[in-house]
């Protein structure tokens, strides 16, 4: 199994991605929220000037928020400076990057549309576009690399519209929580902590480190009306945590902090005990049962996010729980 990472893109997202290839991660993925995070392409061409092996990539970029000659232009740019083979493109239909701004995921219809015409723009051909006809015109000299520029695309899909979406476009598949055998690269995207010998799984640093992870799991019940089949002791309890909200703003405080770091209403409910249930603070050895698991299930790759005050520690420890 290849062992890769994901980040909350930050302003030090270059850093640790740079920390992240001394550590001997393969890929590093760099979530594409502007309601959350800076800009993703910014930081994705830091991280490859300062990085020479791993491969670096939006994951996922969201097809409604770029045209996609800006997509197409992005790419080239990154391709660029990382190079065509340390350049990989993730696009979903939009969790954060869309329910964040209170709008709901794009259909997988459009999904496809979106990759094939900036696929097409990036081998140098003329596509319709809203209306217009348009080509990339950019000299290939210093104003663009040659095209055709050929770079790896990752599909987020966790239903079969997603899925034969992924295959249609011969892309891998992106996954939280659980493998798709189906395909022949399947990447996992998983949160969590290494726990130190006897250290306590509701203490404030593993809370800090690994309660996102809980977090998102309500945040995605609430929004797609899975509470009930996700959270079946307290989901409901904790959504009512934001009943208070207007319900056009909602969203507003749900994904407040998503994915980074867990926010006060979330708190009271991220304990130690659903975090050890939900695989999210464990054992070096614990780890390894973990992804012996997912990889028997048909993973082929973990993409492991890490947060809290400490990433470079995150990611140290967790590397040297798998590769133990």
């Amino acid at each position: 199994m290849k062992i890769s990472c994901a980040f909350a893109t930050s302003l030090d997202s270059h850093e640790h991605a740079r920390i992240a290839e001394t550590l001997g991660y393969e890929r590093a993925f760099f979530y594409d929220s502007p309601a959350l995070y800076p800009d993703v392409w910014v930081q994705l061409c830091r991280a490859a000037d300062r990085t020479e092996r791993i491969v670096l990539g939006p994951g996922v970029l969201i097809p409604s928020l770029r045209h996609p000659m800006v997509t197409a232009s992005a790419i080239g740019t990154l391709a660029s400076v990382a190079g065509p083979d340390r350049t990989m493109v993730g696009v979903g239909s939009g969790f954060t990057g869309r329910l964040s701004m209170g709008k709901r995921p794009i259909p997988w219809a459009k999904v496809k549309e979106y990759v094939l015409i900036v696929q097409a723009l990036l081998r140098g051909e003329e596509v319709e576009w809203d209306g217009g006809i348009m080509t990339m015109l950019a000299p290939n000299d210093r104003y663009a690399p040659a095209r055709p520029i050929e770079v790896s695309w990752v599909i987020a899909a966790n239903g079969p519209k997603g899925y034969g979406v992924t295959r249609d476009l011969g892309a891998e598949v992106l996954t939280i929580l659980v493998p798709n055998p189906d395909f022949a690269s399947s990447v996992i995207l998983d949160f969590g902590t290494v726990l130190d010998d006897g250290e306590d799984p509701g203490s404030q640093r593993v809370v800090d480190a690994a309660g996102h992870g809980l977090s998102v799991v309500l945040h995605w019940a609430v929004e797609h009306g899975a509470i009930d089949e996700l959270m079946p002791e307290r989901g409901r309890e904790w959504a009512a945590a934001y009943d208070d909200v207007p319900a056009e703003k909602r969203h507003l405080a749900l994904h407040d902090r998503h994915l980074v770091a867990v926010n006060e209403r979330d708190r009271p409910f991220v304990t130690g005990d659903l975090m050890v249930k939900g695989g999210l603070a464990l054992s070096a050895s614990q780890w390894r049962d973990k992804l012996a698991k997912l990889e028997a299930g048909g993973c082929t790759e973990i993409a492991y996010q890490p947060a809290g005050p400490d990433i470079p520690h995150e990611l140290e420890a967790f590397a040297a729980a798998v590769h133990a």
